[in-house]
């Protein structure tokens, strides 16, 4: 736990550094990305070593803590993308507003990491611990889905229908998990609901760009995928009420 806090801490040191730099020489900006990259790399083999601390018949918080990680890592790397974009621009320039907004992310992402951290071996609160992450982590995909940034592929709309099935599935074990309240089940939930609702999301995304799918049918589909995501956004917060 010590090991993962510190490097945690080093981390947040090199984001700073690396918004810092934005406005600097491309050398500076190139030094601050190459040493927040080393970092990150270090704090994932610290948070593997604390994963399998915990022992094989934990699997559930192993992926929690791992998919911790794994959001610094994606909030750092759109950090870098957003720090270089912002490079000699101006204050008022969106490209500055989106590398204050990705820094925001970031500082988020890693306080949620040192949460999980703290809970992941407090058999009270690791299951409610898990499922805040979830939520914090649906919301940052909500918001990147939303965006006009088309995605990086295309897919059918026969694809997308294949995703929706994992929310049917995710849904039931939510339900069952507010009559429950185990800790154990809360956890499940938490794992679950995220890949649903993330993968949900994305194939929506891919198949609304699909060269065959109309302006209009794209604007309802991305709408409706947003209010299903709102909408599951809310069980999963009445579950941590429960």
């Amino acid at each position: 736990r010590e090991g993962i806090l510190k490097t945690a801490k080093a981390l947040v040191e090199d984001t700073k550094v690396l918004v810092q730099n934005a406005t600097a020489s491309q050398e500076k900006l190139a030094q601050a990305a190459q040493s927040s990259v080393s970092t990150i790399t270090h704090l994932a083999e610290v948070v593997k070593l604390g994963a399998v601390s915990l022992g094989s018949e934990d699997p559930e918080t192993q992926v929690v803590l791992i998919n911790a990680v794994k959001d610094v890592a994606k909030a750092l790397g759109d950090l870098i993308s957003a720090t270089k974009a912002a490079a000699g621009k101006a204050g008022d320039d969106p490209a500055v507003y989106q590398l204050k907004n990705s820094a925001k992310v970031m500082v988020t992402n890693v306080t949620s990491l040192l949460k999980t951290v703290k809970a992941v071996e407090d058999e009270a609160t690791k299951g409610t611990r898990a499922l805040e992450a979830t939520i914090e982590h649906i919301r940052q995909e909500l918001a990147v889905f939303s965006s006009p940034m088309p995605p990086a592929k295309v897919s059918t709309p026969e694809d997308f229908i294949r995703m929706t099935k994992g929310i049917t599935m995710a849904t039931a074990k939510a339900v069952a998990t507010g009559n429950s309240c185990r800790q154990e089940d809360v956890i499940t939930t938490a794992n679950l609901s995220r890949c649903a609702i993330v993968d949900m999301l994305r194939a929506c995304k891919e198949a609304t760009y699909h060269p065959e799918v109309s302006g209009d049918v794209q604007q309802r589909a991305l709408r409706f995928g947003k209010e299903c995501t709102d909408g599951y956004l809310e069980l999963l917060e009445h579950v941590l009420v429960v």
